[in-house]
């Protein structure tokens, strides 16, 4: 499911020094994708994701300068959230885009069983090797074939929070989980709840479940958990929902406690916090929430927002959890080949570079110069998630397949609002959980 986007607007320019490389539509020759030299001229590329508004404007700023090197033109097409509905309907219609961004990696798997993508080129193969991450690469793969490049993150292992808020309380940027519950107390006898909770929004209660999973459970369970190869039942999963129904049952901790934290949707938790009239000190989410801030309340980041890393819980470590967007070419599209050549413009940080100076981004690319950057806290945000390295794990909701992940009053969404509602019984909560994913993976 997509998630609100940071959708700030910088200013900036960058110099684009690319050379790649691509085989001409209906030619054997290859021909240079880069270098201005204008070798793509003639052709377009349709390019299909989910962007609107200020994310689509920017990512256009990208495929502009693809077409300034190559002289392809593009087409981008906006799909709304069902990426997979709409994009079948297109290959049945005989008219596929050339190239997708996929917004979860369930989807790319799904794209990749149905035998609609075309496993990326060595060029690309080869960039992606020396400017990605392993994990990344894992992610953009299925049974061992690169079919996805990961261009946009997000990271969602950030607690943001008002700076005057933790001064007036006395208390600073906690270094653990247990810090941050004590901190959070402290903030609540001063008269501002500690924490706003969108549970209106199930995506942000699995976010919550997933951050506490990694650093508690540790990485090899989550990979066991996000692909049903242990059960929800698991001892891990009671206890990391035991964790969190310690702060999900504290009225004192939550705005309005859990009746209202229900009622209350993402924009909304932000505005608690960052809005005219604070209620809440704290909101966790994902980097995307500066975009919130900034646009829709007037916050200067680094300055009246700042966020910590999500602290780690117990013996665990900080956890790092990720979401983003992976190019794929489609077999069917009419200019695959020239789609290939965007793929491998894309991997580039030069290109990674024009979003960036935009605002509004993240990039997995290890080659960016953070200095393309606009602020120091989207480069603070932006380092955190690159020094993770492979032990970034990616959003596991998304992972898994939309009727038990990605559904709105359905599955893990609707499961862990009622247990938000009433944290009394986490071994129940996860007897249900298991029960619809069992139904959901078909196991």
């Amino acid at each position: 499911m997509r998630r609100t986007r940071r959708t700030t607007l910088l200013t900036g320019c960058t110099a684009l020094v690319l050379a790649l490389t691509a085989t001409a539509c209906g030619g054997d020759e290859p021909v240079a994708a880069g270098g201005g030299d204008k070798a793509l001229g003639g052709q377009t590329v349709t390019v299909a994701g989910v962007w609107t508004g200020s994310e689509q404007k920017n990512f256009q700023k990208v495929l502009d300068a693809f077409t300034e090197k190559t002289g392809a033109k593009t087409q981008f097409i906006s799909t709304g959230d069902n990426v997979s509905t709409v994009v079948g309907s297109k290959i049945e219609g005989g008219n596929a885009p050339d190239v997708v961004m996929v917004p979860q990696v369930g989807v790319l798997k799904q794209f990749a069983e149905k035998g609609w993508l075309k496993p990326l080129d060595q060029k690309v193969k080869s960039a992606v090797g020396g400017n990605f991450a392993k994990v990344w690469q894992d992610y953009g793969s299925v049974d061992g074939t690169l079919y996805g490049l990961y261009f946009k993150a997000a990271h969602k292992s950030t607690v943001w929070y008002s700076p005057e808020a933790l001064e007036q309380a006395g208390v600073k940027a906690p270094k653990t989980y247990d810090e941050m519950l004590k901190n959070g107390q402290t903030i609540s006898d001063s008269g501002l709840a500690a924490f706003s909770v969108a549970g209106q929004d199930g995506w942000t209660l699995t976010d919550w479940f997933e951050n506490v999973y990694l650093s508690q459970a540790g990485p090899e369970k989550y990979d066991a958990l996000a692909a049903h190869k242990i059960k929800w039942t698991d001892p891990t999963v009671v206890e990391a929902l035991t964790t969190l129904g310690k702060l999900f049952k504290d009225k004192q901790l939550i705005a309005g406690g859990q009746k209202e934290a229900l009622n209350t949707d993402f924009p909304g938790s932000v505005e608690k916090v960052f809005g005219p009239e604070p209620d809440a000190a704290m909101v966790y989410e994902g980097d995307f929430v500066a975009g919130v801030a900034k646009d829709q309340f007037g916050k200067t980041i680094g300055t009246d927002a700042n966020f910590f890393p999500f602290p780690p819980v117990g013996d665990g470590k900080a956890p790092v959890v990720s979401g983003g967007d992976a190019a794929v070419v489609l077999k069917d599209g009419k200019n695959s080949k020239a789609g290939m050549a965007l793929v491998e413009y894309l991997a580039s940080p030069e290109a990674a570079a024009v979003w960036a100076e935009a605002g509004g981004f993240l990039s997995p690319n290890k080659k960016l110069d953070l200095a393309s950057y606009g602020d120091d806290v989207t480069r603070a945000t932006a380092k955190s998630l690159i020094a993770a390295g492979d032990s970034v794990r990616f959003d596991m909701s998304d992972q898994a397949p939309a009727a038990f992940g990605g559904t709105k009053g359905a599955g893990e969404w609707k499961i862990l609002q009622d247990f938000l509602r009433d944290p009394a019984d986490p071994k129940k909560t996860a007897a249900e959980l298991e029960a619809a994913a069992a139904k959901a993976y078909g196991n």
